[in-house]
């Protein structure tokens, strides 16, 4: 077996340090802005945020002073911001070519295409299930398409997981040295404690 993708994504800027975004799995605003995560093959660090968590979502509240999902920081450039299209927009502009694919563009139906996505398993990733939180990020490779590594999300997020994930969606370099490393290609690995 033999997997060879390419991308233009190494001619753009990556962040020195992964972009943090609070956000929940069953959340269409928060979908588009992972789909843009794929597309630009961000590294990201995602802070779970499922209905009655208490850690992540009263921090988002601290930070920026409104209980609305995603929640972005850049640490690179001290952005922060609220709005899926501003994330958007400010993602593509900071880290891409600034251009942004015409199915994240539509506004309304974009968010409605969104929200199908996630109705064949409504209500997954959306609430809390108590669990211990890690001393590290858990580290996952994967990309908001696939639906193995769906349901790998959805259970981080339940269960309030922060976790670094490695975008690796078609056209990925990233993909290619996974494959490299295991040998195989099939989305959801993780590593940590």
């Amino acid at each position: 077996r033999k997997v060879k993708e390419t991308s233009k994504v190494g001619q753009c800027p990556r962040p020195a340090k992964p972009i943090e975004i609070y956000e929940f799995e069953g959340c269409p605003f928060c979908r588009k802005v992972r789909e843009m995560v794929s597309v630009l093959d961000l590294d990201v660090l995602y802070y779970p945020c499922p209905k009655g968590s208490p850690t992540f979502r009263p921090k988002v509240l601290e930070m920026g002073g409104k209980r609305q999902f995603p929640y972005m920081v850049d640490p690179n450039t001290g952005v922060a911001m609220y709005e899926s299209d501003d994330i958007i927009n400010y993602l593509a502009k900071t880290y891409g070519d600034g251009s942004v694919p015409i199915m994240l563009k539509l506004g309304l139906l974009t968010t409605i295409t969104a929200g199908l996505a996630l109705s064949g398993r409504s209500g997954k990733g959306s609430s809390y299930t108590p669990a211990k939180l890690p001393s590290q990020p858990i580290e996952i490779w994967a990309y908001e398409g696939s639906p193995f590594c769906k349901i790998a999300r959805e259970t981080l997020v339940e269960l309030e997981l922060p976790h670094l994930l490695h975008s690796c969606a078609r056209g990925s370099p990233k993909r290619q040295d996974f494959f490299k490393k295991y040998g195989l290609f099939q989305g959801a690995l993780y590593r940590g404690s």
